[in-house]
Parts: structure tokens; C-alpha cells; sequence
């Protein structure tokens, strides 16, 4: 701690003579002669090493806040810098509709969105009522969430691979008063629609018959914005402001069902803001989105760049593998986003020459690995990585902004407090939080995983923490006494581990979630449902690892005392109750499941047994994709799926 404060007060020195004019070099002799009496030449080289990245990083950190304070001193809020980049640029493409080809410049967007927000208001839905978006990703979806904001309603954007249980949760708990679905999600619709309350008023864009509208009470919206004026709506009463709601993402957290994420007005600028100049986005870059606008990824850092900065966004419906490339070159995309698995997706497929004649030159994403990284900018000839780490509630967000291959993001060496992030030690299995004497958490050493937690501060847009819908899900994310006595900082229920120079690694997603296939899986939630589908069976689920592949596949070990378990039953019930990514990929098979004495489930064993069929007598099963069913993992097929001869 005398060595970082020693840095920090001599590099402070060098700043604080730069900013009264001060010549550059007596700024770096006073630092340094200050510095060097600490006698701590390892910090000294830290500091020569990671100056130059800290500078950028105070940069990008300064130039966010200052905009943030002047658009919270001016009363301006996203609908008001949306406003001005319309003004900006009226007739430039914003939006383009991959599928169809379609696209609407920023003077169209605007008055479409202007044609929601009247036709909202014509509904009877006033400031703080909410709106459930159930659809795949469109242009339109855009134009309904901005255009619902623009009378102060507030969208909830649903992840439209849920349903059953899951689905009516996620509306339910939004208390939306209306939901909009996609035509192509009719059949989804279906399966719940005996379940609304009939005060639940529906409408569908996109073509479905006559009959289908009248099952599901539906109302056709299309025709209904295409003759509704596209003049600017009054202004809601209040006026939203920075630190107001905008719309919910739901994201799973660490228990339970999905969590209804509260993004306000600021954080949706922040987050777009930071991946702009963090990663030396231009006003003249053409964004290839290809992931669900139901996500802040699709929807704030790609979307984002088009609202709050005039960036063009090809909107891509599904991810498809081989044509990407194309659809780049076809676009003339010079930034493309991704998710890990993008990457690897990528990678496997054949050669063809699109993929080195475009002109991509930055790929903003999370969840890349090493090796990937490096085949990814080899073989596609990508200059740029901007790797980042943020949950759409997280008030620690991190990035990577000059290119370490495998980090997330970094923080300061040099001079930590700048940005109150931490890695705090935890228990290992239970992810609670370890304290010292005094009470408050212990900082994590470098080379030593921990979870990231950041201080939280409502008066500061960078540091505020707005939670979720459900205020017990808000509360358990909030830790006091973590930095200094009664502060208050948020839990990411992610472990990390940071090196010596700074640079943060991700480790693992803690608690009861992992990832797979680009989607955080929830345990808890994925285990009532299989016990639900077993008769209220022990069943267990957790993420285990698998060579060569990104993030955790679910296993689920499943107590069957009498024998009688079906894999091709189970099958069937999982198709119909879990989207794919939720879906194990193995199963473990025992005549019970180990719980404690207040029957809680027990996973570190299972975990660490993986399925490996010779560590159990257990039947361990996998999901063989191709054929479509649960194959049993005898020696041989454990080996192939070891050694990557055995596709996920």
C-alpha cells in the first residue's frame, strides 16, 4: 500500500504541475524525485509501462463524465441527444434491415418513432407505465422502445427465445400493461396466452392471419403507425431526465428467473459512450449487429452508437456463420460486434475469400479467449479487439483499450481510486465475501482471483446502481463495508484475476449462473423447471467446462431412485420448456443427489467430477446435436469430446 501511495502521489505531483502549466519536465523530475524515495523500483516500472494506457483510460473517463455533466446540467436526457444527431444528420442512414434490405435514415427513424409515441398516447399510457417488446430483432423495435420513451413510457425488452413459465414471469414482473409481439412468435404467444389477465392488451406486427388475431385478442399495430401522424408528441410531464427509467433488459444475475434491469437514462449513454471512445469509433463507421436487441450488447453498444452518435447500424436478424463476411463486404461494415462464440463460430468454418475483402477494422465484444483472439485477427485480418466486461446493471464496467490479448479491461496501477473497482477475496464455493478484522472486504493481491465489485455513489452517474424491479433482487447485489466503513458497492457475481501491470482477466461467472452460447443460465430457474418436468425430482445444474470451447455447458444430474428415467421424454419436455442455450448438454444420472442437512443441493463434487464417466458409476448422458438425442458417454466418446472430435 506505501508503494502504490508513493506512485500515486508522485505521478499526482507530475499532473497536478502539468495542469498549473508547468513545463513537461520539471512535472516528471518532481515526480520522479519524489517517487524515488520510496525506493520501490518495481512500481516504477508499472508506472513507465502502463502510463501511457492510464492517460488514454483518463481520457475516455473524463470525456464521458464531462458530457454526462452537461447533459444532466442542461436537463438533456437520450431522447434530447437522439434529437440533436437527427438534427445532425437527417438524411444519413441509421438503420439497416439486413433481411429485407430495407432502411431508414435518421429523419425517418425519428418520425416513426414519433408515430409510436402518438399512437402511445392515443392507448390512454401515461409517464411510468410499461410496454413488454416481444420480438426478434428489427429496426422497428428500435423506433418502439425510443418512440414509447418519448411520452415517458418504458419498454420491457423480452428475450424472445423464453417461454412457458419463464416468459409470463418476465412480463409479469415488469407489470407491462400492454406487450407488442412479433408475428413470427405467434406460436410462443399461444402457449400463454390463457394466462394474461384481460386487461392485458395485445398487438402484433408482422403478417398473421385473421383468425390467430382474434385467438390471441391480438390488434394488428402495423396499419395502425402507418396512419398515425408522425409529428412530435408533446412532451411528457414531468420531463425525464438523465437519472429517469428509459426501458428494462432482463438479465438472469446469479439466482433465480430472469431480473427485470432497470437502465436509466444515463446508463444507456454511458455504456454507448464508452465502447464510442474507448475503442476510436467514427461518425462515418457502419456497425454490423448481429446479436438480439433484447441484450444492451445489440441494443445500447451497437444501437447506441446510432442514436447518441450518428453511426450507421446494419441490423442483423439471426447470427449466420457464413455470411457474415459477406453481409460486411455487402454493407461496407468497418466495425463488426461479437460475443466469444461468434469468434469460434467463425473460425470453423471454411476458407472463402470474403473473409479478407472486407473492410472491418474493429470487433467490439466480450467473452474472447486467447487462442481464439489471436486466430481471429490473424485469419481475418481485424486490427482492432475491443474486448470489455460490464453487466447491463454493473456500475464496474472495464474495457480493453490497447489490445492486451485475454483481458477484459484493466484498472490503474498507478492510481486505483481514480475508478473505486475492486477484486475483493471470497469463499471459493459459497462466493461470500471474506473480511478482516475491521470488518470490510480484502482486496485481492495480483495473480489472485476474486470478485469484482464497484463502490457505488447515486450522486454520480459513473457510479449509481439503479437494480432491478424487484427490490429484493436489488438488495442482495449490494455489499456494505467493502471499501471503507458504510459505503455500499455492488457485487458482480463474476471472479476475476488481475495481474501486475493491471490488466483484468475473466475467471469464471460466480454463483448460481454460467454461460453458454452467448446467454448467462440461470441454475435455480433451469432446476425447477426439470424437477417440474420430473415430478418434483433432486435435480442439480451447473456449468462444466469443455476443451476448445467458450464459456460452461449445462449438466444436470437427476436423482432417479426407481429406474425409470427417459432420456427421449426428457428431450421432448426440455424442447418445449427451455430455449436451446438452457437445454444440458449432459446429464448424470443417479439414484440421488447430494443435499445438506436444509436440503440445499451440493455441486462442488459434481462439478469436479464433470462427466467423466470413470470418476462415477453414475450414467452420464450427452446431447448429441446431429442425432438429435442423448447418447450414453462411455470411455471413447468422453475422449472425442476431450480432444474436440466431438461437436457441441
Amino acid at each position: 500500500m506505501h508503494n502504490v501511495a508513493s506512485v500515486s502521489a508522485s505521478l499526482g505531483s507530475m499532473g497536478l504541475l502539468r495542469l498549473c502549466g508547468a513545463p513537461w519536465s520539471w512535472s516528471v523530475a518532481a515526480g520522479l524525485g519524489m517517487y524515488l524515495g520510496t525506493r520501490s523500483w518495481k512500481y516504477f516500472y508499472i508506472a513507465a509501462r502502463t502510463a501511457r494506457r492510464d492517460i488514454n483510460g483518463l481520457y475516455v473517463l473524463l470525456r464521458v463524465r464531462l458530457a454526462l455533466w452537461r447533459y444532466m446540467r442542461n436537463g438533456s436526457n437520450v431522447l434530447s441527444i437522439f434529437a440533436q444527431t437527427v438534427k445532425r444528420n437527417p438524411n444519413k442512414i441509421a438503420l439497416i434491415y439486413e433481411a429485407t434490405g430495407e432502411t431508414w435514415t435518421f429523419a425517418q427513424l425519428d418520425q416513426l418513432s414519433n408515430s409510436v409515441a402518438n399512437w402511445a398516447r392515443s392507448q390512454g399510457w401515461v409517464s411510468g407505465d410499461v410496454v413488454a417488446l416481444f420480438m426478434e430483432s428489427r429496426p422497428l423495435q428500435v423506433a418502439l422502445w425510443l418512440g414509447l420513451a418519448k411520452v415517458g413510457v418504458e419498454a420491457a425488452l423480452i428475450n424472445f427465445n423464453l417461454r412457458s413459465d419463464s416468459l409470463l414471469h418476465c412480463i409479469g414482473v415488469s407489470t407491462s400493461r400492454a406487450i407488442v409481439f412479433g408475428a413470427e412468435l405467434a406460436d410462443a404467444m399461444l402457449e400463454v396466452n390463457s394466462s394474461f389477465s384481460q386487461s392485458m392488451v395485445r398487438f402484433c406486427t408482422g403478417d398473421l392471419s385473421a383468425h390467430q388475431l382474434a385467438y390471441l385478442a391480438a390488434t394488428p399495430l402495423d396499419p395502425i403507425l402507418a396512419s398515425t401522424p408522425g409529428h412530435a408528441p408533446s412532451p411528457c410531464i414531468p420531463r425525464k431526465n438523465m437519472n429517469d427509467h428509459l426501458f428494462y433488459i432482463y438479465t438472469s444475475g446469479t439466482t433465480g428467473l430472469p431480473k427485470a434491469a432497470i437502465v436509466v437514462h444515463s446508463r444507456y449513454y454511458r455504456i454507448a459512450a464508452f465502447g464510442y471512445y474507448a475503442f476510436g469509433m467514427r461518425p462515418n463507421d457502419i456497425i454490423y449487429d448481429c446479436l438480439p436487441l433484447y441484450h444492451s450488447a445489440g441494443n445500447i453498444m451497437g444501437v447506441g452508437q446510432c442514436l447518441m452518435h450518428g453511426v450507421t447500424v446494419v441490423v442483423k436478424k439471426k447470427f449466420s456463420a457464413s455470411r457474415f463476411w459477406d453481409d460486411c463486404i455487402k454493407y461496407n461494415c468497418t466495425v463488426v460486434q461479437y460475443i466469444g462464440e461468434i469468434c469460434r463460430y467463425l473460425l470453423s468454418q471454411p476458407v472463402r475469400p470474403s473473409e479478407k475483402g472486407h473492410k472491418v477494422r474493429l470487433a467490439v465484444g466480450n467473452g474472447l479467449r486467447p487462442s481464439v483472439w489471436e486466430a481471429f485477427t490473424d485469419r481475418f485480418g481485424v486490427k482492432q479487439i475491443g474486448e470489455f466486461y460490464g453487466a447491463t446493471e454493473c456500475n464496474c464496467s472495464i474495457a480493453n483499450i490497447d489490445g492486451k490479448v485475454g483481458a477484459c479491461g484493466f484498472n490503474s496501477r498507478i492510481l486505483p481510486n481514480v475508478y473505486p473497482i475492486r477484486l475483493v477475496r471470497v469463499n471459493e464455493d459459497t462466493l461470500e465475501l471474506v473480511r478482516d478484522s475491521r470488518g470490510l472486504c480484502v482486496p485481492c493481491q495480483p495473480g489472485e482471483p476474486g470478485l469484482l465489485v464497484g463502490r457505488i455513489n447515486q450522486q454520480d452517474p459513473l457510479r449509481r446502481f439503479d437494480g432491478y424491479a424487484n427490490h429484493d433482487a436489488t438488495r442482495k447485489k449490494i455489499a456494505h463495508n467493502v471499501f471503507k466503513k458504510n459505503d455500499s458497492a455492488y457485487l458482480s457475481g463474476d471472479v476475476l484475476v488481475m495481474d501486475e501491470m493491471g490488466y483484468m482477466y475473466f475467471r469464471d461467472r460466480g454463483g448460481d449462473t454460467f454461460r453458454w452460447r452467448g446467454e448467462n443460465v440461470s441454475t435455480t430457474e433451469v432446476e425447477g423447471i426439470l424437477s417440474s418436468l420430473l415430478g418434483q425430482t433432486d435435480v442439480a445444474v451447473y456449468g462444466v467446462a469443455v476443451p476448445g470451447v467458450e464459456g460452461k455447458a449445462g449438466m444436470a444430474a437427476i436423482a432417479d431412485s426407481d429406474g425409470s428415467f427417459d432420456c427421449s421424454k426428457f428431450l421432448e419436455g426440455i424442447q418445449a420448456a427451455l430455449p436451446p442455450y438452457a437445454r444440458p448438454v449432459f446429464l448424470r444420472i443417479s439414484p440421488s443427489v447430494d443435499t445438506t442437512g436444509t436440503f440445499k443441493i451440493q455441486k462442488t463434487r459434481l462439478q469436479r467430477e464433470g462427466y467423466d464417466p470413470r470418476l462415477t458409476s453414475d450414467h452420464i448422458f450427452f446431447l448429441n446435436g446431429k442425432a438429435a438425442r442423448y447418447v450414453a458417454v462411455d470411455e471413447e466418446l468422453y475422449i472425442a469430446i476431450m480432444e474436440g472430435r466431438m461437436h457441441l
